[in-house]
């Protein structure tokens, strides 16, 4: 009981650190405009190269941009997007995996059968290809990934309303004339959603990292505009000379990653949920 017990508090705390270090990233990305001290694209090649100091907190890049102020609006792309990639692939994943767990039969088979072809792809191979058809840019990652990534939602919830749909209280109101619509929106819903949130805080260290690699690869977002994999992308250059345009960057990334990982693991140990 005692060990039990300091699990939980554990994992609590864990929870509470990692929710407030996110919030103040999110606070960060929201009011960008009122906290960076410079423009993040203004280039100004006298100040390049600078060291930290009043005027840029963590000195300026190859073209004299303030990284300081490039790392905050970097963050509205990184976790904006990430979000978005997030909300569409379980929104998309949710609505398929509800209706394969749900009606079954054929109906099943065929949404399954396509999640086993997307699945059977790298995702990284699989965006690759897409982006390589569709051309490079933001918008055509982002689709990319949401396209690889719903079928995870889907085949889990698929599982999960498996399960579901054979417990007593289902029958019971399949009994008494509850339609599908009904029966999905008070019982079945309502019974997956603690677990998407822990899959949703696993899987945003996952778009995120996706997200940076692209744009690493210069795939993803295009130059001026601020983004934490294409920071790195830029700064490589300059890795001997000013290590600071890569790591600053990096430190970001890996911070982000690591939070919502440990939220994650944190989360399915309180709620007794496995992560993939």
């Amino acid at each position: 009981m005692i060990a039990m017990f300091r699990g939980i508090l554990k994992s609590q705390k864990v929870i509470v650190i990692c929710s407030l270090i996110l919030c103040v990233l999110f606070l960060m990305a929201l009011f960008a405009p009122w906290l960076a001290p410079n423009d993040p694209t203004a280039v100004n090649f006298v100040d390049k190269l600078q060291r930290p100091s009043l005027d840029y907190p963590f000195g300026t890049d190859h073209l004299g941009r303030c990284i300081f102020s490039r790392i905050l609006y970097g963050a509205r792309i990184s976790l904006g997007y990430a979000m978005l990639i997030f909300m569409s692939a379980l929104s998309i994943g949710l609505i398929i995996g509800i209706i394969a767990g749900y009606i079954g039969g054929w109906v099943d088979q065929l949404l399954m059968r396509l999640g086993d072809g997307l699945m059977a792809i790298p995702s990284l191979l699989f965006v690759l290809g897409f982006v390589g058809i569709w051309g490079t840019g933001l918008k055509q990652v982002v689709f990319g990934l949401i396209l690889v990534q719903w079928v995870y939602y889907a085949r889990v919830i698929r599982g999960m309303v498996l399960s579901l749909k054979e417990q007593n209280y289902i029958t019971a109101a399949k009994i008494s004339g509850s339609s599908t619509w009904t029966i999905m929106q008070k019982h079945i819903i309502p019974n997956v959603l603690p677990s998407l949130v822990v899959m949703g805080t696993l899987e945003m260290g996952w778009a995120i990292m996706n997200l940076s690699s692209m744009s690493f690869l210069g795939l993803g977002v295009q130059p001026p505009t601020p983004e934490w994999g294409a920071m790195i992308h830029e700064g490589k250059s300059y890795i001997r000379t000013n290590p600071a345009l890569m790591v600053y960057p990096g430190l970001m990334i890996m911070l982000v990653v690591v939070t919502f990982n440990l939220l994650g693991e944190a989360l399915s140990e309180r709620y007794g949920i496995k992560r993939r």
